[in-house]
């Protein structure tokens, strides 16, 4: 089941095992407080945008009897996800497409999904900030697909007074609530997050919005990674370990 370079890591709240492997894809903590994050219903159907190795299906694939489908544009992290999501006998819940999230409007009708989840890449592509494995830029920078065309995607599959959840870094903020509003998806919860509580500065947000929504944001408590000991806040093993 495992090519080379690839490991089954555990995730103990779940009880699953997800196929990981450094040179293409490992999640990361934003992936586990995204899906932390993220309520569904059983009924709902919902789209996991830019899904890497499956994590975010995977997460809340335990949260609930939801329909969950992914979209991810590169070949080798769909194949992880479908042997991922085969170990973990998830076939009838879980199904990963390979494709551009620019064209989700050529291979779904609109308005079919109650709840899209985003681990988008988080950087600009003239940001120096450039990683050497070509896998690893297409995660973390606009390289694919840019902020707007993630939202616009989202914008198509959603339907009226559905649900965007999406994880981003803290710095682009106001990056991510004016886009939602470009659409006509009005952010309507906003969570923090900081490494600890001695930091000034979060380091991640956490936003939900809603297709069509009224105005009105509500900002959550912060959340902190870490304790002022430096051992993982008691939310933090929550998230970890349930």
């Amino acid at each position: 089941m495992l090519n080379d370079g690839e490991r089954l890591d555990q995730l103990i709240r779940e009880g699953y095992e997800i196929i990981q492997n450094d040179e293409v894809f490992s999640f990361s903590t934003d992936a586990l407080l995204l899906g932390h994050f993220v309520n569904t219903r059983n009924k709902d159907k919902v789209m996991d945008l830019c899904t890497g190795n499956g994590i975010i299906p995977l997460l809340l694939s335990h949260k609930s009897q939801s329909e969950i489908q992914g979209i991810e544009i590169q070949e080798a992290l769909v194949n992880m996800a479908q042997r991922t999501i085969t170990h973990n006998q998830l076939d009838q819940q879980i199904s990963v497409n390979l494709l551009d999230l620019k064209q989700v409007a050529h291979k779904f009708e609109p308005s079919t999904f109650d709840v899209v989840t985003v681990n988008p890449p988080y950087f600009k592509e003239n940001q120096q900030m450039k990683h050497q494995k070509e896998a690893h830029k297409i995660a973390r920078h606009e390289i694919y697909c840019t902020l707007e065309d993630v939202v616009r995607a989202s914008k198509h599959l959603l339907k009226q007074g559905g649900k965007l959840m999406m994880v981003h870094r803290a710095e682009r903020l106001m990056d991510v609530l004016s886009t939602f509003r470009m659409f006509n998806i009005e952010p309507k919860r906003l969570r923090m997050v900081y490494s600890t509580p001695a930091k000034n500065e979060a380091v991640t947000i956490l936003v939900e919005g809603r297709s069509g929504g009224q105005a009105g944001l509500k900002i959550e408590k912060p959340f902190y990674i870490y304790n002022e000991q430096g051992d993982y806040s008691n939310e933090m093993k929550e998230v970890y370990y349930g």
